[in-house]
């Protein structure tokens, strides 16, 4: 009598532990997406602020030092993703040149310079500033921006590493300004053409 009692309850006890391992699996998986959300809301604001900084004071006119500093503002020494970022890369980094412009009616406004209008080299940027603090061709300030490659900085969308948590949304917008400091220019550097 008693052996027959206990096979039913073994039964039991194991559709609650198959119960309890799939809400506690679920509720596991959700924390690491949650957990995952903050780091990346967190990193992303840190990789704009670096590439800021870095443009602030590197060559603008070389690409292999623009490469470099896409690729340290997303932890990297060559390209590739965002260690547990997927999917920014350092394609994802967007740094723009800006001027400060005057307006009609005095005020100042930060204008994007287009890359077709970007000074030729560093001692060029310099020598514009110093001609003209305030026009189309000096660099005053450096803005690093995380956007979807090939468009006009679109958001990027949110990869889950569980796709059955249903947390799918678009990324924060991570932009940082900073002031244009040396932008790679030496003092005594030979004027560009």
């Amino acid at each position: 009598m008693w052996a027959t009692s206990r096979k039913p309850q073994r039964g039991a006890t194991v559709a609650e532990f198959a119960l309890s391992i799939v809400l506690f699996l679920a509720a596991l998986f959700f924390v690491i997406e949650a957990t995952r959300v903050l780091y990346l809301w967190n990193t992303l604001q840190e990789a704009t602020r670096r590439a800021a900084y870095l443009a602030a004071v590197s060559d603008f006119s070389n690409p292999a030092v623009m490469d470099a500093i896409r690729q340290s503002a997303v932890l990297r020494s060559d390209a590739g993703h965002l260690p547990l970022g997927a999917p920014v890369s350092d394609a994802h980094i967007r740094i723009d040149y800006l001027s400060l412009t005057r307006n009609a009616d005095g005020s100042l406004n930060m204008t994007p310079i287009p890359a077709a209008s970007l000074p030729a080299c560093p001692a060029r940027a310099h020598f514009n500033c110093i001609a003209n603090p305030n026009g189309a061709s000096c660099i005053r300030f450096v803005r690093a921006r995380l956007c979807a490659p090939g468009t006009d900085c679109d958001a990027v969308n949110y990869q889950p590493l569980f796709p059955l948590t249903g947390i799918n949304h678009a990324l924060s917008q991570a932009t940082t300004i900073a002031k244009a400091e040396s932008l790679g220019y030496q003092p005594g550097s030979t004027l560009c053409p």
